[in-house]
C-alpha cells in the first residue's frame, strides 16, 4: 500500500507540473529559470535525512529484537544441512539423521544450526521463523518454534542451481509425546527383509554402488553424499516434495532419474525392469 501511494504521488506530481508549467500557445520566450534555492534544497535534504534516520532506527531495533543470539556454548537442538537439492536433518541430542521431512516437537523453542554442503542455500519456513542463509564453510543459527502440531511448508529462497524450484521444505510439528515416539522409531534399525524380491533388492543396493552415496542403518551403507534412506518407506514424499512416496513414483525415479528431476546428482544406472522392481520392494520396506 505504501509503495503504491508513493507511485501515484510521483505520477500525480509529474502530470501536474507538466501541465502547470508547459509552454502556452503563442509563447516564444523561455520560462523564467530558477537555478538555486538554498532554503528549499536544505529543507529537502533535512527531511530526507530525518526520514532515513527513522527507518534506520526502526530497522536496527527490529533486528536486535529478532536476532536473539544464543550463548556461544549453547548446542543446537537441530542441524539442517542444505544439499543440491535436498535437506539433511541431524538431531544432536538423540543421534537421529533423516532427510527432507523435518520433524520437531510443538510448543518448544528450538535452536537450529543451518549449514551448506555445496552452494549457498536459504532456509525459509515463513510460519516458523525468519529466513536464514546457508553459506558453505559457515554455521548460522536461528530460533524455530511451532506453537501447535501441524505441517509447515517452506522452500529454499536462494537460487542454488537447476532444481532450486524443487527444493521444498516440509516441517512436521508433533505433540511432544508423538515426537518422542517418532524419534525412538528413527533410531531403530529396519527389520529384516521378507521375500526373495526384497532380498534381491537389498543385494542390488550394495552391488550397484547405491551404498557409495546413501546410508541405511544396520547395513554396510553409511555414506552421506545422498539422503539417508534408513526409513524411506515411512516418508510422505520423495525428492523434497516433488512426488508422493508411492511404489509407482519410486519406480519412475529409479528407472530414469534425469527424466524426473533433470540435473539431480542421482545417476541413471539403466536398471532392468526386474532390478527396479527389486529395489523398490526393498526401499519401500524401510519404514
Amino acid at each position: 500500500m505504501g509503495g503504491g501511494g508513493v507511485l501515484f504521488l510521483v505520477i500525480g506530481l509529474v502530470v501536474f507540473y507538466s501541465l502547470r508549467y508547459r509552454r502556452k500557445a503563442g509563447e516564444t520566450d523561455e520560462p523564467q529559470q530558477f537555478h538555486t534555492h538554498s532554503g528549499l534544497e536544505i529543507g529537502i535534504l533535512a527531511a530526507t535525512t530525518g526520514v532515513m534516520g527513522i527507518f534506520f532506527f526502526l530497522t536496527i531495533t527490529t533486528m536486535l529484537a529478532v536476532n536473539d543470539n544464543p550463548a556461544p556454548d549453547r548446542p543446537p537442538d537441530l542441524v539442517i544441512i542444505g544439499h543440491q537439492w535436498w535437506w539433511e536433518a541431524r538431531y544432536p541430542n538423540s543421534g537421529v539423521v533423516t532427510a527432507n521431512e523435518i520433524h520437531i516437537p510443538s510448543g518448544k523453542r528450538l535452536l537450529v544450526e543451518v549449514r551448506s554442503a555445496d552452494v549457498i542455500h536459504d532456509w525459509w519456513v515463513p510460519e516458523l521463523g525468519r529466513k536464514m542463509d546457508m553459506i558453505p564453510g559457515t554455521a548460522n543459527h536461528l530460533w524455530m518454534e511451532a506453537r501447535h502440531p501441524g505441517t509447515f511448508l517452506g522452500t529454499c529462497s536462494e537460487f542454488c542451481g537447476t532444481q532450486h524450484a524443487w527444493m521444498r521444505i516440509q516441517v512436521i510439528a508433533q505433540a511432544p509425546d508423538a515426537f518422542a515416539a517418532w524419534e525412538r522409531a528413527q533410531l531403530q534399525k529396519p527389520t529384516a527383509v521378507n521375500g526373495a524380491v526384497a532380498a534381491a533388492g537389498e543385494t542390488l543396493f550394495q552391488q550397484k554402488t547405491c551404498a557409495n552415496c546413501h546410508a541405511i542403518a544396520g547395513t554396510k551403507a553409511n555414506a552421506r553424499i545422498g539422503p539417508d534412506l534408513t526409513h524411506l518407506g515411512s516418508r510422505n514424499t520423495l525428492l523434497t516434495g516433488m512426488l508422493e512416496n508411492t511404489p509407482e513414483n519410486l519406480t519412475r525415479w529409479l528407472d530414469n532419474p534425469q527424466q524426473i528431476k533433470s540435473g539431480a546428482h542421482m545417476p541413471n544406472f539403466i536398471f532392468t525392469k526386474a532390478e527396479v522392481e527389486a529395489l523398490v520392494e526393498y526401499l519401500e520396506h524401510l519404514d
